[in-house]
């Protein structure tokens, strides 16, 4: 993403709690003191709502920078997190959650789909920058509504992910040739994400670990659940994160 803002042209840099020396040729400190000099605008993209509270109020405190005029949240947390962040933050700060689908690839080139939630006003304003990291652009409703939306596409994502794996190891059983299945499954009722992208997606074939993709898919079941409806039937969404949970990896 700071590959893509600077190759637009805005004057932007990054903050990591990891040396420099790990992004040679960008301009990303793990200075907050220097990081949040003359910043006006912070988005934050981290794992979860405890990174991000490090990150707002906690270890970095960026939220208490002088002149900070707008916070851009783009991880995906739960929408009840989100939501109780405007009471936590000084009202003159524009709030907007604009969490985003794509790989690292499509951050890089510019391609990210952002769901964005705010005051319409905010986002006219700061359209320019999701232009310069992203192709889609979703307004789905007041600060939290991204959120919500993006929970919920990626507990289908997960839902996908999960059963996808399944009926290939369940073809392997059987005998059936991998690729047959796949270009079977595109071009049938069964035809979802996953499936047509299991030979680009990163992390198609990875099993389980507390570090990669698949655990963040577990994350976001999470934070679906947390802002699912009062008595709702958590039954499925539960039985999705266990399957992510127990995938080993898959051999292509």
């Amino acid at each position: 993403m700071l590959v893509a803002l600077l190759r637009a042209g805005f004057t932007a840099r990054g903050f990591d709690i990891r040396p420099a020396a790990a992004f040679p040729g960008l301009p990303v400190t793990n200075d907050p003191a220097l990081f949040a000099s003359e910043l006006k605008t912070l988005i934050t993209v981290v794992r979860d709502a405890d990174q991000t509270d490090d990150v707002l109020f906690g270890a970095q405190a960026f939220t208490q920078t002088p002149g900070l005029e707008t916070i851009i949240i783009s991880s995906t947390l739960s929408p009840r997190y989100t939501r109780a962040l405007r009471a936590r933050i000084p009202f003159q700060i524009a709030l907007i959650d604009a969490p985003m689908s794509g790989a690292a690839i499509a951050a890089t080139e510019g391609r990210l789909s952002f769901m964005l939630g705010g005051n319409p006003a905010d986002l006219d304003r700061l359209h320019t920058i999701f232009a310069a990291m992203g192709k889609h652009f979703h307004r789905m409703g007041d600060f939290g509504d991204g959120m919500a939306a993006k929970v919920l596409n990626n507990l289908l994502a997960a839902s996908n992910t999960a059963m996808t794996r399944m009926v290939l190891d369940w073809a392997d059983a059987q005998g059936i040739d991998e690729t047959r299945l796949l270009a079977l499954i595109a071009s049938s009722s069964g035809q979802n994400w996953f499936a047509s992208g299991m030979h680009n997606i990163e992390f198609a074939r990875d099993g389980h670990h507390p570090d990669n993709t698949i655990a963040i898919l577990v994350k976001d079941v999470a934070a679906a659940m947390d802002a699912a409806p009062e008595c709702a039937d958590l039954t499925l969404p539960l039985t999705i994160q266990s399957a992510l949970k127990s995938l080993h990896p898959r051999r292509p």
